[in-house]
Protein backbone atom coordinates (compact mmCIF):
# COMPACT_ATOMS: atom_id res chain seq x y z
CA UNK A 1 0.00 0.00 0.00
CA UNK A 2 1.44 3.26 -1.29
CA UNK A 3 1.32 6.26 1.16
CA UNK A 4 0.46 9.68 -0.05
CA UNK A 5 -0.25 13.00 1.78
CA UNK A 6 -2.12 15.88 0.20
CA UNK A 7 -1.71 19.53 0.81
CA UNK A 8 -4.73 21.53 1.36
CA UNK A 9 -4.77 25.24 1.59
CA UNK A 10 -7.42 28.01 1.66
CA UNK A 11 -8.80 28.37 -1.78
CA UNK A 12 -8.00 25.54 -3.37
CA UNK A 13 -9.69 23.43 -6.17
CA UNK A 14 -12.20 20.74 -4.36
CA UNK A 15 -12.50 18.92 -7.18
CA UNK A 16 -8.89 18.54 -7.95
CA UNK A 17 -8.09 17.67 -4.20
CA UNK A 18 -10.97 15.52 -3.68
CA UNK A 19 -10.68 13.42 -7.16
CA UNK A 20 -7.10 12.55 -6.02
CA UNK A 21 -8.26 11.85 -2.73
CA UNK A 22 -11.31 9.36 -3.87
CA UNK A 23 -9.34 7.95 -6.70
CA UNK A 24 -6.12 7.11 -4.63
CA UNK A 25 -8.26 5.26 -1.46
CA UNK A 26 -10.29 3.29 -4.59
CA UNK A 27 -6.76 1.84 -5.46
CA UNK A 28 -6.33 1.16 -1.85
CA UNK A 29 -3.61 3.48 -1.09
CA UNK A 30 -2.99 5.54 2.15
CA UNK A 31 -3.67 8.96 1.28
CA UNK A 32 -4.18 11.98 4.33
CA UNK A 33 -5.38 15.00 3.72
CA UNK A 34 -3.16 17.74 5.85
CA UNK A 35 -4.20 21.16 6.23
CA UNK A 36 -1.70 23.42 6.05
CA UNK A 37 -3.75 25.72 8.25
CA UNK A 38 -3.91 25.96 11.98
CA UNK A 39 -7.62 24.46 11.94
CA UNK A 40 -8.53 20.79 10.40
CA UNK A 41 -11.10 22.60 8.18
CA UNK A 42 -9.85 24.31 5.28
CA UNK A 43 -12.51 26.40 2.87
CA UNK A 44 -12.22 25.39 -1.08
CA UNK A 45 -11.87 28.35 -3.77
CA UNK A 46 -15.97 27.60 -4.31
CA UNK A 47 -16.92 27.92 -0.51
CA UNK A 48 -16.98 24.02 0.06
CA UNK A 49 -15.55 23.34 3.89
CA UNK A 50 -13.73 20.07 4.00
CA UNK A 51 -12.17 18.41 7.29
CA UNK A 52 -8.40 17.43 7.15
CA UNK A 53 -7.16 14.56 8.54
CA UNK A 54 -4.65 16.03 9.92
CA UNK A 55 -2.31 19.44 10.08
CA UNK A 56 0.88 19.35 8.03
CA UNK A 57 2.60 20.60 10.66
CA UNK A 58 1.83 18.16 13.08
CA UNK A 59 2.49 15.35 10.54
CA UNK A 60 5.88 13.55 9.34
CA UNK A 61 5.68 14.02 5.46
CA UNK A 62 8.55 12.26 4.95
CA UNK A 63 6.64 8.87 5.74
CA UNK A 64 4.57 8.94 2.67
CA UNK A 65 5.69 7.78 -1.46
CA UNK A 66 3.69 10.98 -3.13
CA UNK A 67 3.27 14.41 -1.82
CA UNK A 68 0.30 15.88 -3.99
CA UNK A 69 -0.50 19.87 -4.57
CA UNK A 70 -4.25 20.55 -6.25
CA UNK A 71 -4.55 23.58 -7.05
CA UNK A 72 -7.07 26.60 -7.41
CA UNK A 73 -7.30 29.82 -6.35
CA UNK A 74 -5.83 31.51 -4.10
CA UNK A 75 -5.10 28.29 -2.77
CA UNK A 76 -1.66 27.77 -5.07
CA UNK A 77 -0.64 31.11 -3.86
CA UNK A 78 -1.05 29.99 0.07
CA UNK A 79 1.07 27.06 -0.79
CA UNK A 80 3.52 28.55 -2.46
CA UNK A 81 4.06 30.86 0.82
CA UNK A 82 3.77 27.68 3.04
CA UNK A 83 7.56 26.97 4.45
CA UNK A 84 6.06 23.40 5.17
CA UNK A 85 5.02 23.02 1.59
CA UNK A 86 8.10 24.03 0.65
CA UNK A 87 10.68 22.41 3.39
CA UNK A 88 8.76 19.21 2.05
CA UNK A 89 8.78 19.67 -1.43
CA UNK A 90 12.40 19.99 -1.04
CA UNK A 91 13.28 17.01 0.94
CA UNK A 92 10.96 14.89 -0.99
CA UNK A 93 13.02 16.20 -4.36
CA UNK A 94 16.41 15.46 -2.82
CA UNK A 95 15.46 12.01 -1.77
CA UNK A 96 14.10 11.75 -5.42
CA UNK A 97 10.74 10.95 -4.05
CA UNK A 98 7.77 11.66 -5.67
CA UNK A 99 5.87 15.54 -6.12
CA UNK A 100 2.88 16.01 -7.80
CA UNK A 101 0.95 19.12 -8.55
CA UNK A 102 -2.43 20.35 -10.90
CA UNK A 103 -3.56 23.25 -12.64
CA UNK A 104 -1.60 26.13 -11.05
CA UNK A 105 -0.17 24.47 -8.21
CA UNK A 106 3.25 23.41 -10.85
CA UNK A 107 3.53 26.77 -10.23
CA UNK A 108 5.25 26.35 -6.94
CA UNK A 109 7.17 23.11 -8.24
CA UNK A 110 8.90 25.98 -10.57
CA UNK A 111 9.25 28.64 -7.91
CA UNK A 112 11.50 26.04 -6.04
CA UNK A 113 13.56 25.38 -9.35
CA UNK A 114 11.87 21.90 -9.14
CA UNK A 115 10.71 21.83 -12.71
CA UNK A 116 14.36 22.82 -14.64
CA UNK A 117 14.84 20.53 -17.48
CA UNK A 118 11.92 18.66 -16.84
CA UNK A 119 8.91 18.50 -19.16
CA UNK A 120 5.86 19.91 -17.46
CA UNK A 121 1.87 20.98 -17.76
CA UNK A 122 -0.19 23.15 -15.54
CA UNK A 123 -3.30 25.13 -16.14
CA UNK A 124 -3.13 27.43 -19.32
CA UNK A 125 -2.90 30.87 -18.04
CA UNK A 126 0.00 29.52 -15.56
CA UNK A 127 2.32 27.60 -18.66
CA UNK A 128 4.37 31.20 -18.85
CA UNK A 129 5.36 30.43 -15.24
CA UNK A 130 6.59 27.09 -15.30
CA UNK A 131 10.48 28.86 -15.14
CA UNK A 132 12.83 26.28 -16.91
CA UNK A 133 10.85 23.44 -18.01
CA UNK A 134 9.51 22.30 -21.14
CA UNK A 135 6.07 22.60 -21.27
CA UNK A 136 3.82 20.19 -22.77
CA UNK A 137 0.17 20.58 -23.93
CA UNK A 138 -0.82 17.62 -21.97
CA UNK A 139 -3.25 16.22 -19.50
CA UNK A 140 -0.97 14.45 -17.80
CA UNK A 141 2.64 14.74 -18.03
CA UNK A 142 5.35 12.84 -16.17
CA UNK A 143 8.98 13.02 -16.14
CA UNK A 144 10.90 11.10 -13.55
CA UNK A 145 9.93 11.38 -9.87
CA UNK A 146 7.24 14.87 -10.78
CA UNK A 147 3.95 14.28 -12.21
CA UNK A 148 2.11 17.62 -13.49
CA UNK A 149 -1.45 17.87 -14.58
CA UNK A 150 -3.17 20.68 -16.50
CA UNK A 151 -6.24 20.79 -14.59
CA UNK A 152 -9.62 20.21 -13.31
CA UNK A 153 -10.73 18.55 -16.49
CA UNK A 154 -7.65 16.13 -16.13
CA UNK A 155 -8.70 15.32 -12.45
CA UNK A 156 -9.54 12.27 -13.12
CA UNK A 157 -6.68 11.18 -15.41
CA UNK A 158 -4.05 12.99 -13.16
CA UNK A 159 -5.20 10.78 -10.27
CA UNK A 160 -5.08 7.51 -12.24
CA UNK A 161 -1.74 8.33 -13.05
CA UNK A 162 -1.19 8.56 -9.43
CA UNK A 163 -2.92 5.43 -8.49
CA UNK A 164 -0.66 3.72 -11.15
CA UNK A 165 2.14 4.77 -9.44
CA UNK A 166 1.23 3.79 -5.95
CA UNK A 167 -0.64 0.65 -6.23
CA UNK A 168 0.45 -0.74 -9.65
CA UNK A 169 -1.10 -0.89 -13.46
CA UNK A 170 -4.05 -3.08 -12.53
CA UNK A 171 -5.43 -1.55 -9.57
CA UNK A 172 -5.37 1.59 -11.47
CA UNK A 173 -7.04 -0.24 -14.06
CA UNK A 174 -9.47 -2.01 -11.71
CA UNK A 175 -10.25 1.58 -10.36
CA UNK A 176 -10.42 3.48 -14.12
CA UNK A 177 -13.53 0.67 -15.21
CA UNK A 178 -14.90 0.84 -11.41
CA UNK A 179 -16.05 3.99 -12.13
CA UNK A 180 -16.53 3.33 -15.67
CA UNK A 181 -14.00 6.13 -16.94
CA UNK A 182 -13.56 6.19 -20.45
CA UNK A 183 -10.70 7.71 -22.24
Amino acid sequence: MGKAAIFFADGFEECEGLITVDILRRAGADIKTLSITDSLTVKSAHSVEIKCDGLAKDTDIMSADLVILPGGMPGTYNLADSDIVNNALMKFAASNKKIAAICAAPYVLARLGLLKGKKATAYKSFRDKLTGAEVLDREVVVDGNITTGWGLGAAIPFALELARQLEGESEAERVRAGIDYIH
